[in-house]
């Protein structure tokens, strides 16, 4: 195999869609991952379906990038709340190209409601399948890339961390919150190993993308549709990063547009409008709380419980 792999776990429509058609186009080799499944073929369903419905399936999607785009592609669905199948889906796609370059974890449950009105058990569905659906698919993916020579990206969708994201959606921002911390903590470790071609970035949205989620919005107002912006935004965004220097993107949290205005000197967003002539809302802050501080390089005596567990040190 001599294009790049990469996998895109949440993949059947919407963003991960985008992301995984965009990154084929690009001569990458995709697998696309997600848990629903369907036949590409079923002559009751017309091809491609629309992006954003659920007859757009990990089966479709790769029939897509195949058939339409002339690109190499597999879909292998996975419930990203099982590790089993989570370590399945990274050693099959290891299996059938030979390697991983790249991983990207697009996978997510949301709900949006007070504390009150979130209940438990729609709680740990999000913290099983956004938290620890990536930490699993990372955990299983890292001695892949230590076989690579650790030569390789992670991309997660997840945001910036600042304190008005917590606002309505606690349960919710539990979860995407403690991603953005996987993000930078898995940045630092790369960093203290001198794994100098390894990054992992987080990324967001600046601006409402269209997708399944703000369908349902659309359809409650339609005029919201001026406030939305097509999801290559956000794969143009991704290619971006994963075309960046290393030390530009390790640990990064980042929004789509403002990584493409400052890296690529993008000004003019426009194309991206879902209405042509609009300009969308931004829904992020302009800045973003910087989170290190004066103290950030002084550890103190470093406690590692594995090497403890091991009986390798001794306090």
């Amino acid at each position: 195999m001599t294009k790049k792999v990469a996998l895109i776990i949440g993949a059947s429509r919407g963003i991960g869609r985008q992301i995984a058609i965009d990154l084929a186009r690009n001569g990458y080799a995709v697998v696309v991952a997600a848990k629903t499944t369907s036949n590409p073929h079923d002559p009751s369903i017309p091809f491609p379906p629309p992006p954003n419905s659920f007859a757009s399936t990990i089966n479709t999607v790769a029939r897509e990038i195949t058939d339409l785009y002339g690109g190499t592609a597999t879909a292998i669905a996975v419930d990203t709340r099982d590790t089993t199948q989570i370590n399945h889906l990274i050693s099959e796609t290891v299996r059938i190209y030979g390697k991983l370059d790249v991983l990207i974890y697009n996978s997510g449950a949301i709900w949006w409601s007070s504390v009150e009105n979130t209940p438990v058990k729609r709680f740990q569905l999000m913290q099983k399948i956004n938290p620890e659906g990536l930490y699993a698919s990372v955990h299983a993916a890292l001695p892949y890339f230590e076989k690579n020579e650790w030569k390789g990206r992670i991309i997660v969708v997840s945001p910036p961390i600042y304190s008005r994201f917590f606002r309505g959606k606690t349960a919710y921002a539990m979860g995407k919150v403690g991603m953005s911390v996987l993000t930078k903590g898995l940045a630092m470790d790369f960093e203290r190993e001198g794994r100098k071609n390894m990054a992992i970035t987080s990324i967001w949205p600046a601006v409402s993308i269209e997708s399944a989620a703000t369908g349902d919005m659309v359809k409650k107002d339609p005029t919201s549709e001026r406030d939305l912006r097509k999801p290559t935004i956000f794969s143009d965004a991704i290619l971006a990063m994963l075309n960046a220097p290393v030390h530009k993107v390790n640990g990064l949290l980042d929004l789509d547009e403002d990584f493409l205005r400052r890296e690529c000197g993008v000004a003019d967003f426009s194309k991206y409008a879902v209405v042509p002539g609009s300009s969308p809302r931004r829904i992020m802050p302009a800045k973003f709380p910087i989170l290190e501080v004066e103290e950030q390089d002084d550890e103190g005596r470093r406690m590692d419980s594995a090497q403890l567990r091991a009986g390798r040190v001794k306090i």
